[in-house]
């Protein structure tokens, strides 16, 4: 489903207005701190705005229930603009976490620094400073996102304020651990029986994307509008298992990707060594001598074209694809039996089910 222009635009001109006031505020600091606000600007330039859209499309199936104008506020404007300005930041840690060279089908934000130090010609060893600049800002972005999220709730009463700042935290507490758990098993995978490499993934999966791409910015935009513990226990059924959908669908395009549409190099994921459910359910249809294989070639940073290609026919081969496209579809429909009957306006239901659908089905 294409986003609303109108909310589309709204978005863009806040982030920009933002952006404009922090550019100003770090000029007083120097060329370097005016870099480092460019490329902040810069990661959060892009994206398929997903988190800012299920916010504002929680707001709306609250506030059309309750029979309340549903064209977004300026606290849901400015808060989902800070959802977008914290994934970025989420973005450029995850690169620098898996030694990512691109996102978005240009440099990721810290090789852009590194590139920046070779270009000053600037002392020391470039490619630490761009490390080092990324973390940097990550954490700037972080600091960011909870500025732009409390000049949003600024103008809410203080108990809407509290539920939505509470979800935020939430929100952010389980993208950071999700995304150590996801570290974590590339390193400790071996030691844990083969049975259970598809149940931690799945919890991974949960935690890392379900969680805080889908369910949490939907409660948090339902907050926003007042909602009642009914309403969002709804959105909470809905968002998760939709969350859990798109995951698994950048788990399958993180190995079969079209590079030239998604802006990774194919197979990214297999060079990485991402233990994905696909990964796991792989490996349960295998058997030792070829399960042995794989775990040798998965997480080798100098897999070449051809093994890449095997590692694909190998997954596909197993059933392992066939598997994971059926449970994608499971969660598509899991989600949809939850919005029948659910207190929730009903064209914002029908927004629900496109985005369901938008994250589910797409190539990039």
């Amino acid at each position: 489903m294409a986003p609303s222009p109108d909310v589309i635009a709204a978005l863009s001109q806040q982030l920009d207005d933002f952006f404009s006031g922090q550019r100003a505020q770090a000029s007083d600091f120097g060329p370097q701190a005016r870099m480092l606000m460019d490329a902040a600007v810069g990661a959060v330039a892009g994206g398929k705005r997903l988190r800012a859209r299920f916010c504002v499309t929680g707001f709306q199936a609250v506030a059309e229930y309750a029979g309340q104008a549903t064209d977004p506020t300026p606290a849901v404007i400015t808060t989902a603009a800070a959802l977008e300005v914290f994934h970025a930041a989420a973005l450029v840690h995850d690169d620098i976490i898996d030694n990512s060279d691109t996102r978005r089908g240009r440099r990721s934000a810290h090789r852009l620094i590194e590139a920046a130090h070779r270009r000053e010609g600037w002392t020391g060893d470039a490619e630490a400073f761009g490390r080092a600049g990324g973390i940097l800002l990550g954490d700037l972005l972080v600091a960011l996102s909870d500025d732009l999220l409390e000049q949003g709730l600024g103008a809410l009463p203080p108990q809407s304020a509290a539920a939505v700042r509470g979800q935020y935290a939430t929100m952010r507490r389980d993208v950071t651990i999700g995304q150590f758990l996801d570290v974590a098993e590339e390193s400790a995978h071996a030691l844990a029986p083969d049975a259970e490499h598809a149940e931690r993934a799945l919890r991974v999966a949960s935690l890392k994307s379900a969680r805080y791409s889908v369910e949490q910015p939907l409660l948090i935009g339902a907050r926003l509008a007042g909602a009642d513990e009914r309403q969002v226990a709804a959105l909470s059924e809905f968002g998760h298992p939709v969350g859990m959908a798109f995951q698994l669908r950048d788990d399958v395009l993180g190995v079969f990707g079209d590079a030239g549409v998604t802006g990774k190099p194919a197979g990214g994921d297999l060079r990485e060594g991402k233990r994905t459910v696909l990964v796991a359910y792989a490996r349960e249809a295998l058997p030792a001598g070829a399960r042995h294989t794989v775990d040798e070639l998965i997480g080798d940073p100098d897999l070449d074209d051809a093994q890449i290609a095997a590692l694909q026919r190998t997954i596909t081969d197993s059933g392992a694809l066939a598997r994971v496209e059926g449970l994608i579809d499971d969660y598509v429909r899991a989600a949809d039996r939850v919005l029948a009957g659910a207190p929730l306006g009903n064209a914002a239901v029908g927004r629900l089910r496109d985005l369901a659908r938008a994250a589910a089905v797409r190539a990039a």
